[in-house]
């Protein structure tokens, strides 16, 4: 009996320990964001990365995202995350971006992780001026 519960102990530790680990890697991801740190950033990511988003992104190489995604992150100001989620290898994560101007976009990301690694990033856009830098009025 002993066993079986230092045996479910060590397991829940393990767990939790994959979880926190998951939520890092998703808060450092955003905060190169915030810091404009492109090396930050590409450095949560596994090697087969991709990205997905309404703006046209579908399943977008590294390479591409760099590109097309993180100029974006001139308008960044600040990352407030609202609630993450994990769930073995995938997580939720919601999130506010203050703009530079003072803006105010929610984003709800839907992450894969491989070997401690961001796989892909599922991006959906919620109320607000839709992602950094869009060319949409606020509401």
């Amino acid at each position: 009996m002993k066993l079986f519960l230092l045996s479910s102990l060590l397991c829940c530790m393990a767990v939790s320990s994959k979880a926190q680990n998951s939520e890092k890697l998703i808060r450092a991801y955003l905060q190169g964001f915030e810091n404009k740190d492109w090396n930050m950033v590409v450095s949560q990511f596994a090697d087969d990365f991709t990205f997905t988003s309404p703006a046209g992104d579908d399943h977008i190489s590294v390479a591409t995202y760099k590109q097309k995604c993180f100029p974006t992150s001139k308008f960044f100001k600040k990352v407030e995350f609202s609630k993450i989620m994990v769930q073995g290898n995938n997580a939720f994560a919601i999130y506010n971006i203050t703009t530079t101007d003072n803006k105010i976009v929610r984003n709800t990301e839907y992450y894969t992780i491989k070997n401690g690694k961001i796989k892909s990033i599922e991006c959906f856009f919620g109320p607000g001026i839709g992602y950094p830098g869009s060319t949409k009025n606020s509401k």
